[in-house]
């Protein structure tokens, strides 16, 4: 069944045509389907629109009055689609939106975005950074990277690299309180940690078989993985970190990792959008581009 654009497009073309053979044939359909668009154009609104014999065919004056008004209707549907049809094949240009943990969004994805914005120089960024998550709808993001499980199944992830977890401590403060044997040793050492900002509770410390420890006193705790690096750095205590935070201190010598046999299993690291389709250009090209990067364990290094 033909809808109304559909018949509208017909009765046109019908009418500027000199049968409704013509119109047929400009149209790339039968003449059968043209004669049911004109009788169902009549029948909702219930004028003639042809006189019509087995010599000629000829618009109605009312015919003419509502082919004026439909091809005028026609066009602009049509130019609209002509737009969007354009803009698609435009070079990649506009503000994409983007979160991601800070340790990553200060390093490594502001080095993907940087090279993005050469090959586009029509590209701009807006970039949240939180370690927690982000509400993607309230802050209007487009693409995010997140470490650990993405819980919402309406997003498109794309899992990219596991993160390792280390504990890791300051050769300094190793060398006042010595170095822990047995998680019973390091649970009783001073310790970094950062807030959940959830539970407004410090987050657990992950071991293997799934076990965990919340530490009840800590040394320092802020919100940022980066000031908890900072403060382990300085010497405060101990702390677990995620691999893209720890691994630069841990090849330097400035951290050292311990116990790692208690490590946990690492946690998924995924390049996300909210937006299934349709996808704008922009959009698609950034997220392919740290897809690309962030699978790269040149690029993006997860073992020290």
């Amino acid at each position: 069944m033909l809808n109304r654009l559909e018949m509208l497009r017909i009765f046109c073309t019908a009418a500027e045509a000199r049968n409704f053979k013509e119109a047929a044939q400009q149209l790339g359909i039968s003449p059968q389907v043209v004669t049911r668009a004109i009788q169902e154009l009549e029948s909702q609104f219930g004028e003639l629109l042809f006189h019509r014999n087995t010599r000629q065919c000829r618009v109605t004056r009312e015919g003419e009055r509502l082919a004026h008004i439909a091809r005028q209707g026609v066009e602009g549907i049509d130019c609209l689609f002509r737009r969007a049809e354009a803009n698609a094949a435009q070079q990649v240009e506009g503000t994409v939106r983007l979160t991601a943990p800070e340790a990553i969004g200060q390093t490594s994805l502001v080095h993907s975005l940087a090279r993005l914005r050469q090959q586009y120089p029509g590209l701009h960024f807006e970039l949240h950074l939180e370690d927690d998550e982000t509400d993607v709808v309230d802050e209007q993001i487009d693409i995010g990277i997140r470490h650990g499980l993405i819980r919402d199944s309406r997003f498109v992830a794309r899992q990219v690299a596991e993160v390792p977890f280390f504990m890791v401590a300051a050769p300094a403060l190793l060398a006042r309180c010595g170095v822990p044997r047995t998680l019973k040793d390091l649970q009783q050492q001073p310790v970094v940690g950062t807030i959940d900002q959830r539970t407004g509770k410090p987050w657990p410390w992950f071991f293997r078989q799934e076990s965990q420890w919340i530490p009840q006193e800590l040394a320092f705790i802020s919100n940022s993985t980066q000031a908890e690096c900072a403060a382990v750095l300085a010497g405060f205590g101990f702390a677990q970190m995620p691999g893209f935070v720890a691994i630069p201190h841990l090849r330097s010598g400035d951290l050292v990792e311990v116990l790692p046999e208690l490590a946990p299993t690492p946690w998924a690291l995924s390049v996300y959008r909210p937006q299934r389709s349709p996808v704008p250009a922009r959009v698609r090209v950034v997220y392919d581009c740290l897809v690309s990067d962030f699978s790269n364990a040149a690029f993006f290094p997860l073992l020290p």
